[in-house]
């Protein structure tokens, strides 16, 4: 078969390697059960203020809900001491972008971009020193769900920010094709 020479400089063949990793991002996939009447999900099992099923031990200081409304980018939040795990639910979809910016770290300026819910069921737990952000492109509102390893202090907060766009605005747009 020969393709039309018009078309040939523009085909492209899409990527299937290997992802970027982030040392310490931990993507957890959690257990869904359905049955006629409707489903069923863990979200935490938190013993003693640990949570279980994570790698790194995290304690629960605080759990917090987010709703993003259309056209919300939630970016660029960084954490010196604080981790968090972040869930949303599989009926929703949110875009989001981490980048690791611990000098330290194996992983140094690794990004991942991926969408959360969207018919996934996962927790992911984002550790210190890792930038972290969410946007919802889509038409109704979104819910993040989180969990932090320190409580709110707004007197000394450990949120620092960067500018939404700081990594390419490119990162929280829809991809085409």
């Amino acid at each position: 078969m020969q393709i039309g020479t018009q078309y040939q400089k523009d085909i492209t063949t899409q990527s299937y390697t290997a992802r970027p990793t982030i040392e310490g991002l931990e993507i957890k996939q959690l257990a869904f059960h359905n049955d006629d009447g409707g489903n069923f999900s863990e979200l935490f099992r938190v013993t003693d203020g640990k949570m279980e099923g994570l790698e790194a031990p995290f304690e629960v200081r605080q759990i917090s809900m987010s709703v993003l409304t259309p056209n919300t980018v939630k970016a660029y939040h960084v954490h010196y001491n604080q981790d968090d795990v972040w869930y949303v639910s599989p009926y929703d979809r949110i875009l989001v972008n981490f980048i690791d910016l611990r000098e330290d770290s194996p992983t140094y300026q690794n990004k991942i971009r991926m969408v959360m819910g969207a018919g996934k069921n996962l927790a992911i737990r984002i550790p210190a020193g890792v930038a972290h952000g969410a946007a919802n492109v889509y038409e109704r509102n979104m819910t993040l769900i989180y969990a932090t390893s320190s409580q709110f202090n707004a007197e000394n907060p450990d949120e620092r920010r960067l500018p939404w766009d700081f990594f390419g605005s490119d990162l929280w747009e829809l991809t085409k094709g």
